[in-house]
């Protein structure tokens, strides 16, 4: 198999290498295991239940990264909800979140669904208030039971669009995530398929949706307050081109630094922001940011008739005993 033209002219405008474009193309040619990990939702056990990898120095202390031919979803503390699964390019992308020191009362997660992003949210700050807000509606019964399995509480599932959001709860929430749809060519990397992701017109139709998706989810944030945006996909004009775009008009928000992860700093922009190459043995790849809304406007109170439209998580029962 060889790689096709468009793949070839993406590795071209990512690596000036040789060898690194090779090596790009190579993992998406020939796809290789990726490292699964587990975001705990309780206490680890001890005897720890997988054998796990050394952590990174970005590695959030609530997650592990498995060895290799692990099945950590066919665990009885899977289905206890001690744990959730997910690819450790999404805990990379999440990772950003640490750099945020000051208390966070609100967090939405505007893109929640299947949920990782909101657990790991959840796991890391302690909101009293997660909003999982999820728009295509045959998707909140997986974002809704996963919240449920992991005993996610207090949260609350929305299924609006970004727009309606900003019109009703503008400046709300301390912090806003945005894992925006994509044309996951990460995907390609887990010996998945995605039709066209290497085509302009796709790339293009996606970074529109993206930038109005962020538009509103800027709408969002309180001042001082923090906005991450995530994706699986490589083409810069989903990633920094999106980034750039939103400062440019939103001039009040700002990429802050995230020192752990300047390893990883993306050469494709002047400005702090990170990736994840699958090269790396360490994921299918991503790119994030983390901003932050510099004005000092004080959050807005949520209007009564939003919760209407919300349904809560009901309180969880006791957890099963992690042993």
């Amino acid at each position: 198999m060889t790689a096709s033209r468009l793949l070839v002219k993406l590795s071209q405008r990512l690596f000036e290498v040789a060898a690194e474009q090779t090596a790009f193309c190579d993992r998406l040619l020939h796809p290789q295991p990726q490292p699964s990990a587990i975001l705990w939702c309780q206490p680890r056990p001890q005897p720890h239940p997988f054998e796990i990898v050394p952590p990174l120095p970005w590695q959030p202390e609530w997650c592990d990264r498995l060895t290799a031919g692990q099945q950590p979803g066919k665990h009885p503390l899977h289905d206890a909800g001690a744990f959730y699964c997910l690819d450790f390019s999404s805990i990379f992308a999440i990772s950003v979140i640490q750099e945020i020191i000051t208390a966070i009362a609100t967090v939405i997660d505007v893109c929640a669904a299947p949920g990782g992003k909101s657990i790991a949210a959840w796991r890391a700050l302690q909101p009293p208030v997660l909003i999982s807000n999820e728009v295509i509606g045959k998707r909140i019964g997986a974002l809704r039971s996963n919240l449920i399995r992991c005993h996610i509480h207090p949260a609350w599932i929305t299924n609006r669009d970004s727009q309606v959001l900003a019109a009703e709860i503008p400046q709300t929430a301390q912090l806003v995530l945005v894992d925006a749809p994509c044309t996951g060519q990460s995907l390609i990397a887990k010996g998945g398929k995605a039709p066209g992701c290497f085509h302009p017109v796709t790339i293009n139709n996606n970074a529109n949706r993206q930038k109005r998706i962020l538009a509103n989810s800027a709408q969002l944030v309180a001042g001082q307050g923090y906005l991450v945006y995530m994706t699986c996909t490589y083409s810069p004009e989903e990633n920094e081109q999106v980034v750039q775009w939103l400062c440019d008009r939103f001039p009040h928000f700002q990429p802050v630094p995230v020192p752990a992860l300047q390893a990883h700093q993306s050469h494709l922009a002047d400005f702090p922001c990170y990736r994840l190459f699958p090269q790396s043995g360490l994921g299918a790849g991503a790119f994030t940011v983390l901003l932050q809304n510099t004005a000092t406007t004080e959050p807005q109170p949520f209007p009564a008739e939003f919760w209407q439209h919300a349904r809560a998580i009901a309180p969880p029962e006791p957890a099963a005993t992690v042993c």
